[in-house]
């Protein structure tokens, strides 16, 4: 190699401490605030249909909104019946390396109860989510996430995953006063979609904090699949979230109720800062994860097709 070729920046050789978003999990900054104006607006909106009410007024969905503590409470105990008496429950002797990354998990974020944990047939879906009921709070991993977690594949893209939802208790996501109070102002647009955003990203502070080297694994099957994770450049994934713009793309993220997935994997690689919750990273930065990163040229984009003549078929 040529001495006067030029070199890539690195972060400098001499220890930095841990960026914030390296360190104990965090609450991504705009959940609270999203999360106090939900509520707000769930609460006029209550308040304002019992007035309805009282005065004499009434429809359906006035009767709907009424029932909702016995709604939420009733869906919320259909939620956990089905794994419970449908799927395996994790323990020491059935799917024992999920069960211990739940008790890990548990454990690093300080809660002082193990969550219930059940496997449930995927058929080829890779999904997993946390809830609770009553006092109870489990997660639900369907069985193709534990494709992903043999030798031969990527263990810890398992433990990123389940730490993730046990993020989702430790953070406080699935309690039932949450839900109800949330039940009416998360079913607005942009505003609904906005909280759930928030919460994912700190779910996945939760997910990096228990496994930092699961991330690349983890956005690897939620991009390509349990099979083909092996086959993502995480550092080209992650530099798509400053090249692709334009009003679809925003639109696509304002309207969904996780982040957009090259964003989040920005986010997961620079942990120097938040998660971009409505406008995506200006530059890219590449670096080791723990907050110490640079900012370098953007790379180019993947290479266009060039055009063909028409040709005709017959």
């Amino acid at each position: 190699m040529s001495g006067n070729a030029p070199q890539p920046p690195y972060p400098a050789p001499a220890w930095q401490p841990p960026a914030p978003w390296a360190a104990r999990p965090r609450l991504h900054p705009w959940e609270i605030p999203l999360l106090v104006l939900t509520i707000l607006i769930g609460v006029v909106v209550y308040g304002g249909v019992i007035a309805l009410v009282a005065l004499g007024e009434w429809n359906s969905y006035f009767l709907l909104l009424l029932a909702a503590p016995v709604l939420v409470y009733l869906l919320r105990g259909m939620n956990y019946a089905s794994p419970r008496v449908n799927g395996v429950q994790m323990s020491p002797t059935q799917f024992p390396e999920g069960y211990q990354i739940v008790v890990d998990a548990a454990a690093r974020y300080g809660l002082e109860y193990v969550p219930d944990g059940y496997v449930v047939l995927g058929n080829g879906v890779i999904n997993a989510f946390a809830s609770g009921h009553g006092f109870r709070r489990y997660v639900v991993i369907n069985s193709d996430l534990f494709e992903i977690g043999g030798a031969a594949r990527d263990p810890e893209a398992l433990r990123f995953i389940i730490g993730h939802e046990v993020g989702h208790i430790a953070a406080g996501h699935v309690s039932y006063w949450r839900q109800l109070t949330t039940s009416v102002g998360t079913t607005i647009p942009i505003l609904g979609h906005a909280l759930s955003r928030a919460q994912e990203y700190s779910a996945d502070n939760h997910g990096y904090y228990n496994q930092p080297s699961g991330c690349p694994g983890a956005i690897g099957v939620l991009s390509a699949g349990k099979y083909m994770l092996r086959n993502v450049d995480f550092d080209q994934f992650c530099d798509r979230a400053s090249q692709e713009k334009g009003f679809f793309v925003w639109m696509t993220n304002a309207l969904s109720t996780h982040p957009v997935l090259t964003w989040r994997a920005a986010a997961l690689r620079d942990r120097s800062r938040a998660g971009r919750m409505f406008w995506r990273p200006a530059t890219v930065k590449r670096g080791t994860g723990s907050g110490n990163t640079v900012p370098v040229p953007t790379p180019p984009g993947p290479p266009h097709a060039s055009p063909t003549p028409d040709r005709q078929y017959r």
